[in-house]
């Protein structure tokens, strides 16, 4: 009787710590976020429910074609809470990728959110790399009409892998799930990593490191 016991506690605090591991559930229908309150919460304080108004649940613009004239040949349209602020305690977001020939949208993780992309013309490679020690590469490529997933927190990319433009929506799983580009954080910060850390990280010679950093 104890086992069982001491086995339905151990399930319980795992359920528990799975629920922590994403965003709470709102205790009201809303909370639109009020940007002009100094405050500080896990999210953006609540605007009175009384002053809201529709334009505060709508968001215009996902129509317009990014400027994808730059080095990645892409760009990321977010409607996130800054955008929408009915979004706000929600629980999800969503973006608009544009791709130029070719272009990719480097790889980079979101630390708070799994996305689910759905390809609205062109072809796309996609993929993302499971964690340690497997770094499994999962990747595909995708047609007008198809969705890919990638689970929060994994390293993933896209690239246009047609003659024209092509153009993506994705949407993911947090109000704010946080983009960390791997080439920029490790050889972009403020200030510099390390190039003799970095060298030994990457295995290369210091003047690859300086040569990196000195793109971003």
């Amino acid at each position: 009787m104890a086992k069982h016991i001491i086995l339905l506690t151990l399930v319980a605090l795992s359920f528990n710590l799975l629920a922590f591991a994403f965003e709470p559930s709102p205790l009201q229908d809303f909370c639109v976020a009020d940007s002009t309150s100094s405050a500080r919460v896990n999210g953006q304080p609540c605007k009175n429910p009384a002053l809201v108004q529709a334009s505060d649940f709508s968001f215009s613009g996902l129509h317009l074609p990014g400027n994808t004239s730059n080095p990645n040949g892409s760009k990321v349209t977010p409607v996130s809470i800054a955008q929408l602020p009915a979004l706000n305690t929600l629980g999800i977001s969503m973006v608009r990728i544009d791709y130029a020939p070719w272009g990719i949208n480097p790889p980079h993780t979101h630390p708070r959110a799994t996305e689910i992309l759905t390809v609205l013309e062109g072809s796309l490679e996609v993929g993302f790399v499971t964690s340690n020690p497997d770094n499994s590469l999962i990747t595909k490529t995708l047609q007008k009409g198809d969705v890919f997933v990638f689970p929060v927190g994994l390293i993933h990319f896209q690239r246009n892998v047609g003659t024209g433009n092509a153009v993506a929506i994705a949407a993911l799983s947090s109000q704010n799930p946080g983009v960390i580009t791997n080439c920029e954080c490790s050889f972009g910060s403020k200030p510099d990593v390390s190039s003799d850390i970095l060298a030994k990280a990457f295995q290369v010679d210091k003047s690859v490191v300086d040569q990196l950093q000195a793109k971003f």
